[in-house]
């Protein structure tokens, strides 16, 4: 299938890092337009003018808005639909790693994900009159595994893992004719890696160099990489599926078994001797 090509498209987090990689490798497959949101308003601007300049006036605009607050975010989704009067795909890209401000980081990382998915459903749903299409949901390699250096915020990134998988179901599929992927970006060069050590919690000496020991293990890649590998999963993805990019490698689907697959020793090591 080609989910690209014609299409419009909403991108948070998209005025830098992994998000404006995203904006251009999409314009690059033949997206026919784009609204870029951020807080960043002078590399948004930046950015959109640039894809203006190279695929014609008046395909990308931007909007600056805050992902964390609701209202701020609605306005956004309304700018979009004011200036292209379609929407075919929501990527949720806005994302933060401080633990040491953890409650402004779960309202982004968590409360953002479920609003930008609700409101693609209210823009884009079939049962409130829309034609369906994609929303993409972005997690980490953190989503699927655990790191000790920064525990908030591998838990927001589960939350993303298990809220995705439970709405890319045929339930909300056959209601809204909307397809949710999650994509589980791995360690990238960007500064929110690079800036990881200095918002770990405060007052446990050694978590900072935990934290940079435990990303620095991890194989690494550039933002063009993981666009890349958006651009494949848009194309190959099956609704609720888990799409992992890490290493500069070509992205690859990952499958979460049943939870009794899970047992350990068949459950032999629970039984009384």
């Amino acid at each position: 299938m080609d989910a690209i090509c014609g299409k419009i498209a909403l991108i948070t987090g998209g005025a830098n890092g992994i998000g404006a990689a995203y904006v251009r490798r999409l314009f690059q497959a033949g997206m026919q337009g784009c609204t870029i949101t951020d807080v960043d308003e002078q590399q948004g601007e930046a950015l959109a003018e640039e894809m203006n300049g190279c695929y014609g006036s008046g395909k990308a605009i931007f909007v600056r808005g805050d992902m964390s607050d609701k209202a701020s975010f609605e306005c956004v989704f309304q700018e979009n639909m004011k200036t292209f009067n379609q929407l075919d795909l929501v990527v949720n890209n806005a994302g933060i790693l401080r633990d040491r401000v953890w409650e402004p980081m779960i309202n982004l990382n968590i409360a953002s994900t479920v609003n930008g998915s609700l409101l693609g459903i209210k823009h884009m749903g079939r049962n409130n009159g829309g034609c369906g299409g994609t929303i993409v949901n972005t997690a980490s390699i953190l989503g699927l595994q655990g790191l000790p250096g920064c525990p908030c915020y591998t838990g927001t990134k589960h939350f993303v893992v298990g809220f995705t998988r439970s709405i890319g179901t045929q339930f909300w599929f056959d209601l809204t004719g909307i397809r949710f992927l999650t994509v589980c970006p791995g360690v990238t060069m960007t500064p929110m890696i690079s800036d990881a050590e200095q918002w770990v919690f405060e007052g446990f000496p050694g978590l900072g160099k935990l934290v940079v020991d435990g990303l620095k293990a991890e194989p690494c890649q550039t933002v063009e990489d993981m666009a890349e590998g958006l651009n494949t999963m848009l194309n190959e993805g099956e609704n609720g599926s888990i799409w992992v990019g890490e290493g500069a490698k070509p992205i690859y689907q990952v499958v979460i078994p049943p939870i009794r697959a899970m047992k350990v020793d068949g459950g032999e090591s629970c039984k009384s001797p």
